[in-house]
Parts: structure tokens; C-alpha cells; sequence
């Protein structure tokens, strides 16, 4: 199971949004599922519902949530949590002085051997190991 780059919630965030002020923003996600070879991790799933339940500004429902993640877990790889992705993202928060759950997000691209990272939440260009990171909202 792996990918050439993997998304972070923003991209997703901004796919379903209907405020106005993301519309150049939901392009250019729309584009970067369509262009992409991508993976994502349970963590996003988990961080879409709830961000996507929380930001009413983005005028969607429980069940547009449900469907647009039942389409990416059939559609792309999905990377569960395992002790070992816990321990790796401990020790990246550690040495780049990241938050943990930026860490896991990380640990979950390096192991499913994705070479970029596509999220607004990291330093853009950086490279962490073997991911770089590519904030494609700029």
C-alpha cells in the first residue's frame, strides 16, 4: 500500500466547502485529487468528520461527510494506526519541535512511502526525512 503524496484534512476541508471564500481553494484541491496519486491515514478521516461537523461555514451534512469518506477509503490507500506509527510520530514531534498529531501525519506519509506532503500546517518545502511538505494554498 503506498503512494507518491499524501493529503492532509485541509485539502478535503476544501472540497466540500460552499463558502465563497474558499472557492479558489476547493479548485485547487479538486485539482490536486484529480492530478494525484494519494494516500491518507485514518487520522484524516477522523480529523475531516470532525472539522466538517464543527465549521458550519462549509455547508455540509453528516451524510455528505459519510459518503465523501466511504468513497476515499474504497478509492485510495488508508493507513490504520499501529503502536509503531505512535512511537515514529513521537519521535519526529521530538526532533523537528512539531505538535504530535502534525508528527503522525508524517510518520503516516513516510510509512505508507509517499515522497510529498500536501498541507497547509507544516513549514512549505520543508523536508522531514524522506517527506517534503508542499503547501499548495499559497
Amino acid at each position: 500500500m503506498t503512494a507518491t503524496s499524501f493529503f492532509d484534512t485541509n485539502v478535503f476541508l476544501y472540497v466540500v466547502s460552499a463558502a465563497a471564500e474558499d472557492a479558489p481553494k476547493r479548485q485547487k484541491a479538486i485539482e490536486l485529487i484529480r492530478d494525484h496519486d494519494f494516500a491518507i491515514s485514518v487520522q484524516v478521516m477522523q480529523e475531516f468528520a470532525d472539522a466538517a461537523l464543527r465549521k458550519k461555514r462549509l455547508g455540509v451534512t453528516a451524510s455528505e461527510i459519510r459518503d465523501m469518506l466511504e468513497e476515499l477509503a474504497g478509492s485510495y490507500p488508508v493507513l490504520s494506526p499501529t503502536p509503531n506509527l505512535v512511537f515514529r510520530a513521537l519521535d519526529l514531534s521530538a526532533r523537528y519541535q512539531i505538535r504530535y498529531y502534525d508528527a503522525a501525519i508524517l510518520a503516516a506519509a513516510q510509512e505508507l512511502g509517499c515522497q510529498t506532503l500536501y498541507s497547509e500546517d507544516f513549514s512549505n518545502g520543508q523536508t522531514y526525512d524522506t517527506v517534503k511538505v508542499l503547501n499548495p494554498f499559497l
